[in-house]
């Protein structure tokens, strides 16, 4: 019984920080703030369904959150923002870094990888 109030407890606590990550990234660029809100909703499962209801229910972050959760589905505006954000983000990275070839190809094969999957996810609402 002990044991799993402890367990409870600390996926309460991991839950919790990673909304608290979440709402930091609301005002930080590039911080990606859905993605925190998807990692605590199994964290909220497992200790705390009140919780997990609010963010369900969310009106900002609830809709992507369902429908990720029920179809694994992503709105076309988030995959061109999370796009975007890789594009820039190697940007920045070739600009500051200067890496040498081989590193910036990896980097991009690993971005464009990502891209790819992100792009191929179905929309909210489509059959599939």
């Amino acid at each position: 019984m002990k044991r799993g109030r402890v367990a409870r407890g600390v996926w309460l606590a991991i839950g919790l920080l990673l909304v608290g990550l979440g709402f930091v990234g609301i005002f930080v660029p590039l911080l990606p703030t859905t993605d925190f809100m998807l990692l605590a909703l199994p964290c909220f499962a497992r200790s705390s369904p009140r919780l997990e209801a609010w963010l369900l229910g969310h009106p900002r972050f609830g809709p992507a959150l369902r429908a990720w959760r029920d179809s694994r589905a992503v709105p076309r505006h988030a995959k061109a923002l999370a796009c975007a954000g890789m594009a820039f983000g190697f940007a920045m990275f070739c600009i500051h870094v200067h890496p040498h070839a081989l590193s910036a190809g990896v980097l991009a094969a690993f971005l464009l990888f990502w891209a790819t999957w992100i792009v191929r996810r179905p929309e909210p609402g489509e059959q599939g």
